[in-house]
């Protein structure tokens, strides 16, 4: 099976592809990345220094090369996109063209070629939840985005079903709540606040941090888009989840808890415009496939996670060093 891995570069893809390599030997990889400030070249080099697959540095918003490379391949598993909230707010341009476009483009080349197509789509489609709703989001949940990022997915998924409805694509997607785990860019919350910790720095927090995400493991993540690939149902959606809702002051208190500091050592910061308040996914879609995940122990995982970052400042300092630069940019211009 050939596949193509679009944003293989990036943290969820990256891993997908590593993964893939270790537990699919019947697969052969090749990613395509346009290595934006998110990728890093280095998530996909062994040991020996080489990469571990071909990798082709491209845009899927060039329409020309998406539809050449496409036909190489039996199927395309579409992790591209940008994807950063806060971005978002101060300019929605890159959203739209990439994570629009970029995914119209790869719906049209693989309709046109008869190839099979899984797009990875995000629970913040779905808007909020009140923090006392008992409900979670399912498969009949209507779209409520708040974010042009959120937005932008949301338009990306209803292209995608109107390219498997009218125009014969064999597509499926996935709506994933929150990923944790190594190789995740700086500027996200948890390894900012690991990365901060790691350089001295006190963990910050949006307003009251009472916002919930549900927590996944990448790992279990790429393994549930495998079970869709393996298992699947082309045309239908499914919902990944772990079961892991958590507070952002709970997810801080874990982290300052795996440097063996006080749960309350952190910085209260205003909070973001429109920052959604609760995240919680139904997995029953995904447990019909015959997929759970195995790290259903978040603070296991989270240990990991920090040890990772703590054996690898080599690959986050940078980033993590333009990322800070940029928040503080924000906030002298608030």
């Amino acid at each position: 099976m050939r596949v193509l891995v679009t944003g293989g570069a990036g943290f969820i893809g990256s891993n997908f592809v590593l993964r893939t390599l270790a537990t699919r030997t019947d697969v052969d990889v090749s990613v395509l990345d346009a290595f934006t400030y998110a990728a890093n070249p280095a998530s996909l080099l062994g040991v020996d220094g080489k990469e571990v697959c071909e990798v082709i540095r491209g845009d899927i918003r060039d329409a020309e090369l998406v539809e050449r490379l496409v036909q190489r391949f039996d199927a395309v598993v579409h992790f591209a996109a940008e994807s950063h909230n806060d971005n978002s707010l101060v300019d929605a341009d890159p959203f739209v063209s990439t994570n629009v476009m970029g995914t119209v483009n790869l719906a049209k080349a693989c309709a046109a070629s008869d190839v099979r197509l899984h797009h990875v789509s995000t629970d913040e489609v779905f808007g909020d939840l009140a923090l006392d709703d008992p409900t979670r989001f399912t498969t009949t949940t209507p779209y409520r985005p708040s974010s042009p990022y959120s937005a932008s997915k949301a338009s990306a998924d209803h292209f995608v079903r109107a390219w498997v409805r009218s125009l014969g694509l064999a597509a499926t997607i996935s709506n994933c709540s929150n990923n944790y785990g190594p190789r995740q860019h700086p500027e996200k919350f948890i390894p900012r606040q690991v990365c901060g910790l790691i350089r001295g720095r006190r963990p910050r927090v949006y307003g009251t941090g009472d916002n919930v995400r549900d927590w996944i493991h990448v790992d279990d993540h790429n393994d549930a888009v495998w079970a869709i690939l393996d298992r699947g149902e082309v045309g239908q959606t499914y919902l990944i989840g772990a079961d892991g809702e958590r507070s952002n002051l709970e997810v801080v208190g874990d982290i300052l808890a795996g440097f063996d500091r006080s749960r309350d050592d952190f910085v209260h910061v205003t909070d973001r415009p429109g920052h959604d308040r609760r995240y919680a996914i139904d997995p029953e879609s995904m447990e019909e496939l015959g997929w759970e995940p195995r790290y259903r122990d978040f603070t296991a995982g989270l240990a990991a996670t920090i040890e990772w970052y703590r054996d690898n400042e080599d690959w986050w300092a940078d980033a993590y060093d333009a990322a800070e630069a940029g928040y503080a940019q924000r906030e002298r211009e608030l």
